[in-house]
């Protein structure tokens, strides 16, 4: 379970850094949001991912870390993914902007025809 976890963070990794270097702002944002998600993965991971164990405490369980997983990553990931989701929403909204002001979704502003001048 671990390595596949750790696969899927690196592969996450690997897309998103490479999604982050091209030139359109649709690329670039969901680049973004794949780092996003593998910070998310990374974070629920430091969590001690576990089946059927709680994250409060329960009548008649000894309250040991054995017996638990820890619930402040879960809280953390639900956090950003709200914030994620927002952060998305207003970079969609300035590329939509961006790309009917400038005619071009090119990050830098300049078209394929004016950056081959």
């Amino acid at each position: 379970m671990e390595a596949a976890l750790a696969s899927a963070i690196g592969v996450l990794i690997a897309a998103g850094v490479y999604l982050l270097l091209r030139a359109r702002s649709f690329e670039v944002i969901l680049g973004m949001t794949m780092l996003s998600y593998a910070t998310n993965l990374l974070i629920f991971a430091a969590g001690r991912v576990a089946s059927a164990k709680a994250p409060i405490l329960r009548e008649g369980v000894p309250a040991t870390l054995g017996n638990y997983v820890d619930p402040l990553p879960q809280a953390l990931v639900l956090t950003a993914i709200v914030i994620g989701f927002a952060m998305t929403a207003l970079s969609l909204v300035l590329a939509i902007r961006g790309r009917g002001n400038n005619r071009t979704d090119h990050v830098d502003g300049l078209g394929a025809q004016e950056s081959e001048r």
